[in-house]
């Protein structure tokens, strides 16, 4: 038994801090936090100052195999497998070093991630938890094609779907509009047809995954929402002119449940936003 003391504590739970908690860790687990609470004797005791705990973070959405660089897809499509495995080691081992203890990676290439969530399982101080969906499947040349997740036709998608799950894919990512990193790709428009995405979501529901919509515009959304995927990325409601947040679509998703997963955040060099 280790008992983890400090200043305080946040756990998203209370309105404040908890002040000079004990945090009791059994067998790897958290087994119970008390403020303030004096340690049994005999138990080892890690005082860790005026720091303030917080519980791991969740990144909902992460590529552990791109970079920051100004040259993602080259700098990944130029890498074999064994030099882009270690890359995606080190950016897991740096999320766990920032507190992250659990990523949902969307799209990797070779299912690399899958095996990087083998060793985690067997050594946690490798990186997070993680939850990933190999590569993304996409139209050809469409959104993301680069990481080998190109599938078309009913026929088609269902056999890319039943591969992820014979692979072990904890959830299948779905291009169903294009984007702005891939050349070429058209982020307002909607790269399968409702047959498409009908099959899709039926077959990785068959075999128990959920299924997640990378979806920047309107209509991808409204696709998305209509042929039944559990999760939307971004959901940034694009037009060509601005952004439109149609409330009949977002009144659909709170009746389904469906998730809007929101990727917030500044992108140096990037597009700027929507004028709207």
């Amino acid at each position: 038994m280790l008992a983890v003391r400090a200043r305080a504590l946040f756990d998203g739970v209370g309105p404040g801090l908890v002040e000079r908690p004990t945090v009791l860790i059994e067998n790897g687990r958290i087994a119970a936090v008390s403020p303030g609470g004096v340690p049994l004797i005999g138990t080892e005791v890690l005082d860790l100052g005026t720091a303030t705990l917080l519980p791991g973070f969740i990144d909902t959405h992460t590529h552990l195999a791109f970079d920051a660089s100004d040259d993602v897809i080259g700098r990944l499509t130029e890498a074999d497998d064994a030099t882009l495995l270690e890359r995606v080691r080190a950016a897991a081992r740096a999320s766990l070093a920032a507190g992250v203890t659990t990523v949902r990676d969307l799209g990797d290439r070779g299912y690399l991630t899958l095996r990087l969530r083998a060793e985690t399982a067997q050594d946690p101080a490798a990186g997070p938890h993680i939850i990933a969906s190999g590569p993304p499947l996409t139209t050809s040349r469409g959104h993301c094609w680069f990481l080998g997740g190109q599938a078309e036709g009913v026929a088609g998608v269902r056999a890319a779907v039943r591969e992820r799950a014979e692979r072990g894919a904890d959830v299948v990512k779905v291009m169903v509009t294009g984007g702005d990193l891939t050349p070429g790709s058209d982020p307002y428009s909607v790269q399968y047809d409702r047959d498409e995405l009908h099959a899709i979501v039926d077959e990785a529901h068959r075999h128990g995954l959920p299924v997640t919509a990378h979806a920047h515009a309107v209509t991808g959304i409204r696709e998305a929402v209509t042929t039944g995927f559990d999760t939307i990325e971004h959901c940034f409601f694009l037009t060509e002119s601005g952004v439109d947040f149609d409330r009949r679509v977002i009144e659909e998703m709170v009746r389904r449940g469906v998730t809007a997963s929101l990727t917030l955040g500044a992108l140096p060099g990037g597009p700027p936003p929507p004028p709207h």
